[in-house]
């Protein structure tokens, strides 16, 4: 062996082959000791080396794990924050359609209330330009007031959302709209208050339809057998009054400048036709034909079909 001299100290081996040379330099073996020694060398280094790619490999994994679970976590919860909105948005606006068509709409028939019956019957006198014929009609249950008085509210409010469901299937839309033209069905019917209904029947080719489809409805309500609410019923059975306005259309712009007006005039000649009808026990229906002139609202006697 070599002796070493004193003084600074040595730097170590850093590597395989630093260590290799050391050995080589500093120790005097054999050669077949030195071989078997560098082998063993050689076999510690990769070892240590194999164990620690496996280490890093498994660390790389259990990061990337790690990561993929937080990710996955962090997916999950923003699809829940999604979905919360999601519904919460839906509610919003459910909530919206709702809370508008209920101040539309009558909450006891679900027809439409007074109010937007008449923006509705603006609108069609300020823009429809089919058919040559509209009416207006307003509707009375005949002695309401004693059904309520002797029977109870309770019968009496039967007595109204029957004769609206009645209202609602005898005056149909597909009755005066051509088939062909669907996108321009429209509600026709509202309660006007109390016992009261009023609806708008549009594009007729003639006016005497009007009254066919007026008479229909009376009938059915008198046909209707009304010991179904209430078994006191048979003896009085319900009637109602009709008022009806047919308007001839004419040129949209003798309409559309004063189509509130108009509308607010058909609205109040029929609720007069109505309380005529009512003083005529045997007509049930009380019938005007009128035009617009000027903008305003003018009976005829005999307009041509």
């Amino acid at each position: 062996m070599k002796s070493h001299r004193l003084g600074a100290p040595q730097a170590l081996p850093q590597t395989r082959n630093d260590l290799q040379l050391w050995v080589r330099e500093h120790l005097e073996l054999p050669s077949d000791l030195e071989a078997t020694l560098l082998e063993a060398v050689d076999a510690v280094f990769s070892r240590h080396e194999r164990l620690w790619q496996e280490s890093k490999q498994e660390a790389i994994q259990a990061v990337a794990a790690a990561f993929s679970e937080k990710m996955a976590d962090k997916a999950h919860e923003l699809n829940e924050r999604d979905a919360r909105v999601s519904s919460i948005s839906t509610y919003f606006e459910q909530l919206v359609a709702d809370l508008t068509d209920k101040s539309q709409r009558d909450p006891k028939t679900k027809l439409m209330n007074f109010a937007s019956f008449t923006e509705q019957l603006e609108s069609f006198l300020s823009f429809e330009q089919r058919g040559r014929w509209c009416a207006v009609g307003l509707v009375d249950i005949n002695s309401f007031k004693w059904y309520n008085d002797a029977l109870g509210h309770a019968i009496g409010d039967r007595i109204i959302v029957r004769v609206a469901q009645l209202l609602r299937e005898q005056v149909r839309a597909q009755d005066v709209l051509v088939q062909e033209r669907p996108e321009h069905a429209r509600e026709l019917h509202a309660r006007f208050g109390g016992d009261e209904f009023c609806f708008l029947i549009p594009d007729l080719a003639d006016h005497r339809q009007a009254y066919a489809i007026a008479e229909r409805f009376r009938e059915a309500v008198e046909r209707y057998d009304w010991t179904i609410e209430d078994h006191r019923l048979a003896a009085r059975p319900v009637r109602v009054d009709v008022g009806v306005v047919c308007l001839r259309l004419g040129g949209i712009s003798e309409r559309r400048r004063s189509a509130r007006q108009i509308a607010d005039k058909l609205i109040q000649r029929a609720d007069e036709l109505m309380y005529e009808a009512k003083g005529q026990r045997a007509d049930h229906i009380q019938f005007l034909k009128a035009r617009v002139e000027s903008g305003e609202l003018l009976d005829v006697e005999d307009v041509p079909a």
